[in-house]
């Protein structure tokens, strides 16, 4: 539990003194306090700041444990930067440079001040008089930094939000699943931070005091690591730092169905049956809760639920003959009564209260079918391996993808075998599970490649690249809840969110054919999206005109699976999302960030979802760069504000100047993807100057005497910008202005 304020001891960190500087790090010392700060330069535009009693920084070698946490948080541990240090002789501020290039952290003696500095503008600052305070009580130690905020200082990132991108103004603590916090924060002004504890964080962005941002950590060691620079380089860095996504593979990329609760089996064969007829791309079924599978009563093996898979073989073999492939829900957990959570309660397998010693036992849920139920204790190594082989048997046996929501609000109270309890224990569970998911789908192949549909929120989930989105309401207000969370969860590192088009468990009054489809386009526009399976949300619910609109829509999805999939091919290598805030990819463009409902799709293309009825979309189209339209191949100019007459077979998208569109082929699913032949068509918009991002990218763009020469688009259709021309040259194309 945080430690009672009123009970601490409040220590004021106002006058510090320099010891000594290496090549990465200068140590500092508080007088009065016997408190020290470390400043690490982690990496080019990255400064790791530590603060604790000296005894504690200088630390004993760490144990087991605190290694395994440590690498939950930071995939790379030992600095990579390197720092200059020098001094600050003005009488009337004594201080210190601690410089990487034309980045610069400026650390002010007395009282304490800390400056982070782009070239000669300071991006960022900590409040004057009270930068940095301590408390410590008998229960833990908390850390408050105070930082200034600029009247126009925008905020983003640290999770998931509804509204508005910009956190200004709001308050977060990290442990509270349902507040779904993310760690990391930053302006488009140019700097970032990011909280570097697994212990409950509270994050005050203006609530309190709208010129101030505190942040309270609730640690033995204050652990902060700052970023300065664009955002984009800023998710760059801290992906590097904290790790990236993993890839998922071509069939995840196709079209879901999502199965409607309670439905058989064989109804939804017939759903599946019924695309197949439509000619509507179907790629993978997510089964619907209660778990179709989990340890049986009596032994620590995995058995099927029986009155909904009697023949596992048969049910795989029924979705394979219709080139689908399953998820399933599963549960880290063990049903209450039976013999094997009195044997795992006696083994200490299961999560334990403090009080008695006994199992904790969790309310019922979907996926227990409401039965009771003990968690597993993933902090135990045994644990997590069971746990995770039994997982992977399953997939061995013909599950596609595994779907577990963990992230419960485990109470005070309850210890793992580690040690672990209150915010840590809910940070890290969810965590685990994951990862545990991750081995079964992913783990045993090189490189690694699985999806975990999940929509649990932690530090360090980028690392996994599917993330499920909401459940909203059937209304246009649901469709930009879908749209908002997205964008916001993008701004916080994660590459992915996936959208469902309506809601199963709501009223499908307000889901008129206009609203389906635009929900539906925006969403081919994304990472990827699931149809729900209950009857009022199918495309066979509307009528034909609807349904025939639905066609066009999925054989556009086909058609960009590669594309996007090199988006999240890139995940890996960049750490920027699939889409794209304006806040995120036009930082200096403050214009660009009011229109926080548009979404730059990947690098090349811009795209503005209707949010509302009707046929006429505002579209503004950011400064610095021109944008070609999709649908008529006319040239626009940034910084300017149009209205575009779209249709339901249209949406307004723009290829940005530059770049290229490589496009797939139309298909049913993914199976029908030739991999040899991936790529089917390429569009240009202007003079290409970017190589393209595609699914396994082998096409280079090089540049010499005004034109461009590409390597790469052997055998495929080229449409290029009007004003230039195309001359082939064996495996060399030449693109040059007309004459």
């Amino acid at each position: 539990m945080p430690p009672k304020s009123d009970l601490a001891h409040v220590t004021q960190l106002t006058t510090v003194n320099f010891i000594t500087a290496k090549s990465t790090r200068a140590d500092f010392a508080f007088e009065d306090s016997g408190m020290q700060l470390q400043v690490e330069a982690h990496a080019p535009g990255v400064y790791r700041l530590r603060c604790a009693p000296a005894e504690l920084l200088a630390g004993e070698k760490p144990s087991a444990r605190s290694r395994a946490h440590a690498e939950m948080l930071l995939t790379r541990q030992e600095p990579v930067g390197e720092l200059a240090v020098s001094s600050i002789s003005e009488p009337a501020q004594l201080g210190w440079l601690l410089e990487q290039g034309d980045i610069v952290l400026e650390v002010i003696r007395s009282p304490l001040q800390i400056s982070l500095y782009r070239g000669d503008e300071c991006v960022l600052r900590t409040q004057s008089e009270s930068a940095l305070v301590c408390e410590q009580a008998d229960d833990g130690t908390m850390w408050r930094l105070n930082l200034e905020l600029d009247g126009d200082d925008a905020l983003h990132g640290l999770g998931e939000s509804a509204g508005e991108q910009d956190r200004r103004g709001t308050l977060l603590v990290s442990d509270t699943p349902a507040q779904r916090a993310l760690p990391l924060v930053w302006s488009p002004k140019g700097w970032g931070l990011y909280i570097n504890s697994l212990q409950r964080v509270e994050h005050d962005l203006g609530h309190e005091n709208p010129d101030l941002y505190q942040a309270l950590v609730y640690d033995s060691i204050f652990d902060v690591f700052v970023f300065a620079g664009e955002p984009s380089e800023i998710l760059n860095q801290y992906t590097a730092l904290t790790g990236r996504a993993g890839q998922p593979g071509l069939w995840p990329m196709g079209v879901w169905l999502d199965q409607a609760p309670g439905e058989s089996t064989e109804a939804t064969l017939r759903v599946v049956q019924e695309f197949r007829d439509n000619q509507w791309g179907l790629d993978v079924v997510r089964l619907a809760a209660p778990a179709v599978y989990g340890f049986q009563s009596d032994k620590p093996a995995f058995e099927w639920a029986a009155s909904r898979v009697p023949d596992p073989r048969e049910l795989f073999a029924q979705f394979h003959a219709l080139n689908v492939q399953l998820a399933a829900p599963t549960f880290p957990g063990v049903l209450e009564g039976t013999h094997m959570f009195a044997e795992w309660e006696d083994r200490g397998w299961l999560l334990i209260n403090d009080e008695d010693g006994s199992a904790h036992v969790f309310p019922g849920n979907d996926v227990t079918a409401g039965q009771r139920f003990g968690l597993l204790d993933l902090t135990n190594k045994d644990v997590y391996k069971l746990w995770s082989d039994r997982q992977r048997q399953i997939m061995d046996e013909g599950i596609g993808s595994p779907s577990c929501d963990a992230q419960i609000d485990i109470p005070d109270g309850i210890t793992a075998r580690g040690g672990e309890f209150g915010p840590v224990l809910r940070t890290i569970y969810p965590l685990l599970a994951r990862r545990a998911l991750f081995d079964a789908a992913a783990g045993h192949k090189t490189p690694q490649e699985g999806v975990v549909c999940s929509s649990d929120l932690f530090p360090a989930v980028q690392r996994f690249a599917w993330q499920t989105g909401p459940q909203s309401s059937n209304d246009w207000s649901g469709l930009e809840r879908t749209l908002r969370t997205a964008l916001s969860l993008a701004d916080s590192g994660v590459p992915v969110q996936t959208h469902s088009i309506g809601a199963a468990g709501q009223p499908a009054d307000n889901m008129t054919p206009e609203l389906y489809i635009r929900w539906l386009a925006m969403a081919v526009f994304s990472g990827n999206f699931s149809f729900q399976g209950v009857p009022a949300l199918l495309p066979s619910a509307f009528d034909a005109a609807t349904r025939e609109l639905v066609h066009h829509w999925l054989q556009w999805r086909y058609r960009l699976v590669p594309y996007v999939l090199g988006i999240i091919e890139d995940a890996v290598r960049t750490g920027l999302p699939v889409q794209r805030s304006m806040a995120l990819a036009f930082p200096a463009d403050p214009v660009a960030q009011v229109w926080d409902t548009q979404y730059l799709l990947g690098p090349a293309l811009l795209v503005a979802p209707a949010v509302k009825p009707g046929n006429q979309i505002q579209v503004y189209l950011p400064q610095g760069d021109a944008w070609w339209d999709l649908n008529t191949g006319w040239r626009y100019e940034g910084g300017t504000t149009w209205t575009v007459e779209a249709g339901l077979d249209t949406l307004p998208v723009f290829g940005r100047e530059g770049h290229m569109l490589c496009l797939g082929p139309a298909a049913q699913h993914t199976g029908e993807f030739n991999s040899a032949r991936i790529l089917d068509e390429v569009w240009m918009f202007g003079m290409p100057e970017h190589s393209p991002v595609v699914m396994r990218n082998k096409i280079r763009v090089m540049q010499m005497q005004g034109s461009s020469y590409i390597k790469g688009l052997e055998g495929l259709r080229i449409l290029p910008a009007e004003g230039l021309e195309v001359k082939r040259r064996g495996a060399e194309v030449r693109i040059s202005r007309a004459r």
